[in-house]
C-alpha cells in the first residue's frame, strides 16, 4: 500500500473541525508538515496535532520530500496558485471548495492537471455524506416520480462579525479573496450537490444586490437556472433577513411527491408521497470530511476512484460567476 504524507497549506478553523483528523483516521495516510503564513499559526498547529514539521513558505513544505500529497485549506483567491504549484512538483492535491474565486482560474487548474498528468480533487465532501446519499438514492429510484422542478431557498440573519469596519471583515466578505461574500461560500455546496444529482446546468442567470449595506459584497440573490436534461431550477439567498426568515431548504419536486432537504443543518429529509408522509434521520460522521477524504486517499493508494476532481468541481464555478454577472 501507497503511503500518503500530506502537507497542509492552511491550518485554519476548517482543518480543526472538518477535515483535518481525517487524513490521520485513514490507513496508509498521515499529515506530516503544516504551512501557515503565520509562524506563530503553524508553529501552534504543529504541536497540538503532534505534527513535526512547520513552514511559512508553500513552496518549502511542496518541495518536502516527505510530503507526497497537499491540502489547500486556505481562501479561495489562492486555490489555483496552489493547487499548480502542487501539481507541477508532481504532487496530488485536495483542495477546499469553492476550487478557486473564478471560473478562469478553475480552468487554469484543469489544464495544468491536464498536462501533467497530477490529479486535483475539491472538498465538495457533502456528495460523499449518507445524508445526501439518501437523497439522491431517494431520487433516483423513482420514490417522487419524473422530477419537475428544484428550488434553493436560504436566509439568514448577518452575524456579529458583518458588523465590523470595511478593513476588518472576514475574508468571506471580500469579493476578491472570496470570489464573491456569502454567496460564493455557501451556494457552491448547494449548487454542487444539484449538478452530481440533476447533471450539469447549462443555463444560469441572477438578480443580486447589497440590500443591508453592512458590506460591498452581495447579500441578496435570485437566480434562475436549467440543467442539461431541460429541468428548470431557481434559488434564492439572503444573508441580511430578519432571523424570523431564517431557511435552509432545497425542495425537489415530481410528478408522484416531493422532497426537501437541508444543506447545513442537515434537518430531518422530508419525503411526501401520495403514500403519506415520512421523516428520515440520517446521521453523518462525527468529521465530516472523513468520507471524501477516504476516497481521495484510496484513489491515490490505487484501490479507488474518487469522482470529485477539479474538472467535476469547475461547473459550480461557472454557475456562481453567471449568476454574479461576472460574464
Amino acid at each position: 500500500m501507497k503511503y500518503i504524507r500530506w502537507g497542509f497549506i492552511g491550518c485554519g478553523e476548517v482543518t480543526e473541525k472538518k477535515s483535518g483528523p481525517a487524513f490521520a483516521d485513514v490507513e496508509g495516510s498521515s499529515v506530516v508538515a503544516v504551512m501557515s503564513r503565520s509562524e506563530q499559526r503553524a508553529r501552534t498547529y504543529a504541536e497540538q496535532h503532534h505534527i513535526r514539521k512547520w513552514y511559512t513558505d508553500a513552496q518549502q513544505l511542496i518541495d518536502d520530500p516527505d510530503v507526497n500529497a497537499i491540502y489547500v485549506a486556505t481562501p479561495p483567491s489562492s486555490h489555483a496558485t496552489y493547487a499548480i504549484m502542487a501539481m507541477k512538483a508532481g504532487k496530488p492535491v485536495y483542495v477546499e471548495k469553492p476550487l478557486a474565486s473564478n471560473y478562469e482560474d478553475c480552468a487554469r487548474v484543469n489544464r495544468v492537471s491536464e498536462q501533467t498528468g497530477v490529479p486535483c480533487f475539491v472538498a465538495y465532501y457533502r456528495r460523499y455524506l449518507p445524508y445526501f446519499q439518501r437523497v439522491k438514492d431517494i431520487i433516483k429510484n423513482g420514490v417522487i416520480g419524473k422530477v419537475i422542478n428544484v428550488q434553493v431557498r436560504f436566509a439568514c440573519p448577518p452575524r456579529e462579525i458583518d458588523y465590523a469596519p470595511q478593513g476588518e471583515l472576514p475574508w468571506r466578505l471580500q469579493p476578491d479573496v472570496s470570489g464573491g461574500g456569502y454567496f460564493y461560500d455557501l451556494a457552491p455546496h448547494q449548487l454542487d450537490l444539484l449538478q452530481d444529482i440533476f447533471g450539469v446546468i447549462t443555463d444560469a442567470k441572477g438578480i443580486c444586490a447589497n440590500r443591508g449595506g453592512l458590506y460591498t459584497a452581495e447579500d441578496t440573490l435570485s437566480a434562475c437556472f436549467k440543467f442539461e436534461s431541460g429541468l428548470p431550477g431557481s434559488g434564492s439567498w439572503c444573508f441580511v433577513g430578519h432571523e424570523a426568515a431564517t431557511e435552509d431548504c432545497i425542495e425537489v419536486i415530481g410528478d408522484k411527491g416531493i422532497i426537501s432537504f437541508s444543506v447545513f443543518k442537515y434537518d430531518p429529509i422530508q419525503l411526501v408521497t401520495s403514500e403519506g408522509s415520512t421523516s428520515i434521520t440520517v446521521p453523518n460522521p462525527p468529521y465530516v470530511q472523513l468520507p471524501i477524504i477516504t476516497s481521495v486517499i484510496h484513489h491515490l493508494q490505487g484501490f479507488g476512484v474518487c469522482t470529485c476532481t477539479s474538472v467535476s468541481a469547475t461547473p459550480a464555478n461557472w454557475v456562481l460567476d453567471r449568476i454574479l454577472g461576472k460574464f
